[in-house]
């Protein structure tokens, strides 16, 4: 396949450090676009060949800043969003454990049978963000791919890329604005950066 430039958008008027937010739209904060700013620095000297992004504003906006510097546009994925989270989109975890106790006992537990009352199961969400993955054969080995997405969608991706167990995707941690890297093989993808934020500081 090929180089994978993995993005998670910045953060949010809505503070999405600590509110769960999955498919509602919400807008990046102004520390949100300087996040995406300070990116679009880190990644100037990248060949950077196409830059794919989830259609929710926070992603697809951040990819633009990116690509802006590239001249690139930006083919937008509607199976890169965030898992809907149903009735508990906008809860933090605190809010989560208070109403819905059976959900966030689940959630505690990892568990594949966790499912998003009104939204999403785990099952679900991980079959829609596969549906992503024929896009990356279409491309060779020698191109650096950008993809602006969520830390739900990416850790999914991950688990994907790299053959593991799709439960495991909680054990990777994505900060808001992070970069991951990942170079793909046809034996099997290799990680080459996690979770970077070292342009933020």
């Amino acid at each position: 396949m090929a180089r994978l430039l993995l993005v998670r958008h910045g953060d949010t008027e809505l503070n999405s450090s600590e509110r769960y937010w999955g498919n509602t739209d919400v807008r990046l904060s102004e520390a949100g676009l300087s996040q995406a700013e300070r990116l679009r620095d880190r990644l100037a000297v990248e060949k950077i060949n196409i830059v794919y992004s989830s259609d929710l504003k926070r992603a697809s906006v951040t990819a633009e800043t990116i690509a802006s510097r590239h001249n690139l546009g930006v083919i937008t994925c509607p199976e890169l969003r965030e898992i809907n989270f149903g009735e508990l989109e906008g809860l933090t975890f605190r809010e989560i454990i208070e109403r819905y106790p059976r959900v966030a006992r689940l959630w505690m537990q990892r568990s594949p049978k966790l499912k998003c009352p009104g939204g999403e199961s785990l099952v679900e969400f991980s079959h829609r963000v596969s549906q992503f993955l024929p896009r990356l054969k279409n491309h060779t080995p020698e191109e650096t791919i950008l993809i602006v997405a969520h830390s739900g969608s990416l850790r999914s991706l991950l688990c994907y890329l790299m053959g593991i167990e799709s439960e495991r995707r909680w054990q990777f941690r994505l900060d808001l604005a992070s970069l991951t890297i990942l170079d793909t093989y046809p034996p099997g993808a290799i990680l080459s950066l996690l979770n970077d934020i070292s342009h933020l500081k």
